[in-house]
């Protein structure tokens, strides 16, 4: 495998653990790297790999998932230690769902390929962002994006302003995926990933290159179909939970649904979720008669 040039300066390759693709942009100060892969040892096999290009001086990670975070120790070891940069909200999910996960497959159970989990160690980013900031890599800068709730609450997507005579590149893990359509993993929030994903695409130019965190380099184009793909999970979420059906009953009705069932439960698990939160927040309370 070679590192393919998406725009001018940055790289992308994928791998077959985890179908993950990694992205590198370069700058004159040396490389940045887009996620670290699902272990420690693909973390080394990345930073190899990259070595054909540079030197890693930045990390990013588009989100908390463990096939884009459990490679981050490598990165953090040693005196070869770099900066690690995640949305703020990144190290709660880690928390709260990776590392349930990696116990469990330690104990042997769950369904992921085999793997020497027990040398894993999770490892949070060092730098948490919050809001809007850019990243001097010398010559150039990129901006880090962070999301609101969607395929996770602790998206970050990288933008890469153009060079001369190509459009932008967007770096946005798994807020998009291609082939598509996008999975609802742990920590997803079906309701509200439509309007995420909107608001990105609102910024994202026809002439913009959009590479995500599995699959091919795609077009804004492609960002609208999975967008329509979305809404229409949200929306029949939103009915079945209005007409008082459970998540099983939602999921044997087969109509309409653009998914497999097996691959929907959680989708409709957290949808129905965060749909009752929203009916239970004050805001939403019918004030009580004095």
């Amino acid at each position: 495998m070679t590192w393919n040039e998406i725009a001018p300066d940055v790289f992308s390759r994928q791998y077959p653990q985890d179908e993950i693709t990694v992205t590198v942009v370069r700058g004159s100060r040396r490389l940045l790297l887009v996620d670290t892969g699902g272990s420690p040892a693909l973390g080394a096999r990345i930073d190899a790999d990259v070595k054909q290009l540079g030197e890693v001086g930045w990390v990013v990670n588009t989100h908390a998932h463990y096939d884009h975070t459990f490679g981050n120790q490598y990165f953090a070891a040693g005196t070869g230690a770099v900066p690690i940069f995640g949305h703020h909200l990144l190290p709660a999910h880690l928390d709260e769902y990776e590392r349930p996960r990696l116990a469990a497959w330690r104990a042997g159970s769950g369904s992921e390929p085999p793997r020497d989990w027990s040398e894993v160690e999770i490892t949070p980013p060092t730098h948490l962002i919050g809001e809007r900031c850019w990243l001097d890599l010398g010559d150039r800068r990129v901006e880090l994006v962070p999301l609101g709730a969607g395929h996770t609450d602790g998206d970050l997507v990288v933008r890469v302003p153009a060079g001369e005579g190509s459009g932008d590149a967007w770096i946005v893990g798994d807020v998009m995926e291609e082939p598509g359509p996008p999975m609802y993993g742990s920590g997803c929030f079906p309701m509200r990933w439509p309007k995420t994903l909107a608001a990105l695409l609102d910024e994202i130019g026809d002439d913009d290159v959009v590479i995500p965190g599995h699959g091919a380099p795609v077009s804004r184009g492609f960002g609208v179909a999975q967008l329509d793909v979305l809404r229409s999970t949200a929306a029949l979420i939103l009915q079945h939970y209005r007409d008082g059906h459970d998540v099983d009953e939602a999921l044997a009705a087969s109509d309409g649904w653009a998914y497999p069932a097996a691959a929907l439960r959680l989708a409709v698990q957290n949808g129905y979720r965060e749909l009752r939160e929203d009916n239970e927040s004050p805001t939403n309370r019918k004030s009580s008669p004095r």
